[in-house]
């Protein structure tokens, strides 16, 4: 791959501009009228999507009641856990308050959602309380299933070896505490795993094997130390150019890859990693996936593999009380596992009065923060419409971006779609997706945080 040319400080100034003022957004020009409505709004979550969804809600509506379920007193930066997890960014940076983006008016419940009966339209929360709603809107995020790995728990994420950048900001440091050992030890084998279903920033795991490439490279010992990755299927990434790119980068880089593998099982005492063979004929990509009752089958050939740092991807899924409902989805690649939303409008397949937002709905890609930041505007005027009995005016292009950090200094930004097999959609002319960069990195590491909180606050 050639260098990146170098950008100018007009062109890099003119990048994080774009990005405070929402340049990013998929389209234009739809009405910011108010609507005046009696309706119950329920907004299960609070994370980005959810935040995101209660502020532009808040702007757009006179009378009626938003009501947001979210327990978590704390709003986390979860783009930032791969730095954190990576030895760049303090762990403190990464958090706020949510009381600091919840506008006036907004009726905040700090509890859990335990059931969800979309006939009655009705929640029931862990408390007991029950909800009637008008409008629901599910913005619930993703259930991290480390059960479905035999032995394997979050609590022992910075023991034995393991690390694993999606078990929270503390999880993060310890995963990154669990590098540091290995890096002192002057040698050993690392394995880095991915998951055989749809993941929260896909992106992840790829980055965590490439920031700690770059550490093991700046010990001067890089030879003294083994690196593997697991993959459950052919594909690394879902954008084809960018997968080829990864694919060619581990190897020259040295990175042992194995495909249709899957981490089924740890003896953390032992630091022995068991992994299923899944065959080429089971080819995971974000369309397909293992189902949980999958997980527990005795039929696959298994290896184990020592090890002395590893980093877990857990399968992932919607939380049990979607998955428990009639709004997930009942037939197609998302069966079982995710909420059934029509991927264009983001309006549930059979409850129009329920919009999906975020790492929750069943789509082929889309569970990044630059999704949600696509997806708001879509879910804010399409269901505008709904309540007005008007048709749906906004449709979602499946827009993503992912800042592929591919070493510590260098990144690309990787922007894609639906559209053409998962094809680019660069938003800066002068910033090629093929290319790393400095300038991707500096906007990895300093200029996307701000915009987040922009969309958060749905100013962007």
């Amino acid at each position: 791959m050639q260098k990146s040319p170098l950008l100018t400080r007009r062109e890099l100034l003119k990048v994080g501009s774009g990005l405070s003022v929402g340049s990013l957004l998929p389209f234009s020009g739809l009405s910011a009228s108010t609507l005046r409505t009696q309706a119950h709004i329920v907004i299960v979550g609070g994370g980005a999507a959810g935040m995101a969804m209660v502020n532009r809600l808040a702007r757009r509506l006179r009378g009626g009641t938003i009501t947001l379920v979210e327990p978590r007193e704390t709003h986390h930066y979860q783009p930032g856990w791969t730095m954190v997890a990576s030895g760049i960014w303090a762990a403190e940076r990464t958090t706020r308050l949510n009381a600091q983006f919840l506008p006036r008016g907004v009726k905040w419940l700090r509890d859990y959602a335990d059931s969800i009966d979309a006939d009655s339209k009705r929640i029931t929360l862990v408390s007991g309380e029950t909800l009637e709603y008008d409008f629901l809107i599910v913005a619930s995020g993703i259930q991290l299933n480390y059960h479905l790995i035999d032995g394997m728990t979050p609590a022992l994420v910075g023991q034995h070896g393991i690390g694993s950048v999606y078990a929270g900001i503390e999880g993060a440091s310890r995963t990154n505490q669990a590098i540091q050992t290995w890096l002192q030890s002057g040698h050993g084998r690392g394995i880095f795993t991915a998951a055989p279903t749809p993941v929260k920033c896909a992106g992840a795991p790829l980055k965590m094997t490439f920031t700690t490439l770059s550490r093991l490279e700046d010990t001067g010992r890089r030879d003294a130390f083994d690196v593997d990755y697991m993959a459950p299927g052919a594909s690394l990434f879902s954008q084809p150019w960018v997968d080829e790119f990864i694919k060619q980068r581990f190897d020259s880089q040295g990175v042992n890859r194995r495909h249709h593998y899957r981490l089924s099982a740890i003896d953390p005492q032992a630091k022995q990693a068991e992994f299923a063979f899944v065959g080429p004929e089971s080819e995971f990509t974000s369309h397909h996936q293992l189902r949980e009752a999958e997980f527990r089958r005795d039929d696959q050939p298994t290896v184990i593999a020592d090890y002395d740092f590893l980093h877990v991807v857990p399968p992932m899924s919607a939380h049990d009380f979607v998955k428990q409902s009639a709004l997930i989805a009942q037939d197609g690649p998302f069966r079982g596992e995710w909420l059934d939303v029509d991927i264009h409008t983001l309006q549930h397949n059979r409850y129009p009065e329920v919009f999906g937002i975020g790492d929750v709905i069943g789509a082929p890609i889309n569970k990044t923060a630059a999704s949600v930041k696509a997806q708001a505007p879509v879910v804010e005027e399409n269901l505008l419409a709904v309540m007005q009995g008007n048709a749906l005016p906004a449709s979602h292009s499946g827009y993503t971006s992912c800042p592929m950090i591919t070493g510590i200094g260098k990144a690309m930004l990787v922007e894609f779609g639906y559209a053409d097999n998962f094809a680019f959609m660069p938003s800066f002319p002068f910033i090629d997706p093929t290319e790393e960069s400095w300038a991707v990195w500096v906007m990895k590491d300093r200029m996307l945080q701000p915009a987040y909180y922009a969309v958060l606050e749905g100013k962007a």
